[in-house]
Order: C-alpha cells, then sequence, then structure tokens
C-alpha cells in the first residue's frame, strides 16, 4: 500500500519529536552521569530505545554527541538571555547572561567533559563536529562584538581593543577555564569571567585603593 503524503507528514513529525525527546534526555544523563558515564546504551535506556533504534535518528555516535551540545546551546542561549535573535544585547544582558551561563557550567561538569573532548576531536575536518565548532565560535563572536562595541561606544568598556579581539579573548577565556576547572575544580569559573569585565571597565581602572602609583623609571 502507498504511503500517503499526510502519512508521510505524520511519520515525520513523530521522528523529530522523537529526536528532540532523546536530546533532551540526554541532556540530564551526561549532566548526571558525566560524559564518560554516558554511553549509547544508557542513553538508548533513558528513551526506551535499543542502540541500534536510537542511532536511526542520527548519522553516528559522534552526530549525537554533537547535536546534543546543539541541543545545549539552544535551551543555554533561551534560559540566559543570549539567544540569537537579531537584536542587540545589551551590557547587562551581556554580562549578566555570560557569567551565569558560565556559573551553570560548573553544575553540569558531564556536558562540560563532553564540549571539551569534542572540540580537541573536532579539529580534524572530517569530524562531525568541525563544522558545529566552526559555527558556533563564529556565532558567538559576532554576538559578543557587537554588545561589546555598543558597550564601548557608551564607555562602559575599554576601547583600547577592537571588539572582534575582544570577542575572542572572551571565547578563549571561557574555554581555557573549564579545561582548567576539570583539573582543579575549586577554580571559579564564573568569578574569573566577572572580573575581566571588571578589567575591561574604563570607571574602574586604578581605583585600586590598595594600590599605591611606583615611583616614574620604577621597575614593575
Amino acid at each position: 500500500m502507498v504511503e500517503s503524503r499526510r502519512e508521510r507528514r505524520g511519520s515525520y513529525a513523530k521522528g523529530v519529536a522523537k529526536r528532540e525527546e532523546i536530546l533532551e534526555r540526554a541532556l540530564d544523563v551526561i549532566a548526571r552521569e558525566g560524559y564518560q558515564g554516558a554511553s549509547v546504551k544508557e542513553l538508548a535506556d533513558a528513551v526506551g530505545l535499543s542502540q541500534a533504534g536510537l542511532l536511526h535518528y542520527f548519522d553516528s555516535k559522534e552526530d549525537l554527541f554533537t547535536a546534543i551540545l546543539r541541543k545545549r546551546d539552544e535551551v543555554d542561549s533561551a534560559g540566559f538571555g543570549l539567544a540569537d535573535d537579531d537584536r542587540t544585547i545589551s551590557g547587562e544582558e551581556l554580562r549578566g547572561g555570560y557569567v551565569g551561563l558560565v556559573r551553570h557550567n560548573a553544575d553540569v561538569p558531564g556536558l562540560v567533559q563532553l564540549f571539551a573532548r569534542l572540540s580537541v576531536d573536532a579539529a580534524d575536518p572530517d569530524h562531525a563536529a568541525h563544522e558545529y565548532f566552526v559555527s558556533r565560535g563564529q556565532s558567538l563572536r559576532e554576538v559578543f562584538s557587537t554588545a561589546i562595541a555598543a558597550q564601548q561606544a557608551a564607555g562602559r568598556i575599554t576601547a583600547a581593543i577592537d571588539p572582534t579581539t575582544l570577542a575572542r579573548i572572551f571565547q578563549a577565556v571561557t574555554d581555557g577555564l573549564q579545561v582548567q576547572w576539570m583539573l582543579e575544580p575549586d577554580v571559579d569559573m564564573a568569578g574569573t569571567v566577572d572580573a575581566l569585565f571588571d578589567a575591561l571597565d574604563p570607571a574602574r581602572a586604578g581605583t585600586d585603593p590598595e594600590r599605591k602609583a611606583a615611583p616614574r623609571g620604577a621597575a614593575s
């Protein structure tokens, strides 16, 4: 019997819904069990599928984990006010949202581990996650550079460094902090990023009451 167009649409919609269910449950499992403890079998069990049934919705295991990171970005961006919705993010939203997101990452170590592990593997242009990491970085820097430029114009962030470079610095600091935090769990990732915002605020420059000016010509 030939499948009708309506039946095909219904089948497609069910497939999309199941894929979304898999990704949402996978976020919970990896956040709870960690990347190393979240096998394909465990993810399949969480949604009532066999391993083969789970991978039916993805091209490979690597594609599955890449899709999980995409879903994480979607959820986090919306939750912390950093969604790419064609509007300029204010300075308050940028700082509050980004610091809040970094603080949240400390509560989901499994997802941080997954991100760090895949980012290394994705250096291979043929890896399933390569395009994800490249486009994610570009999108993040575009959002940041636009918000930073607005804050520079308002005098809230130093204009000594161009917005594009500052955006890349923020990305590098955050990615590097995650590696340090995995090695040293007492590292305060959110506090460090917040301190970077302070360091870039012209109004805070030279306001440390404990700091005394060194004599001219003295070695620093």
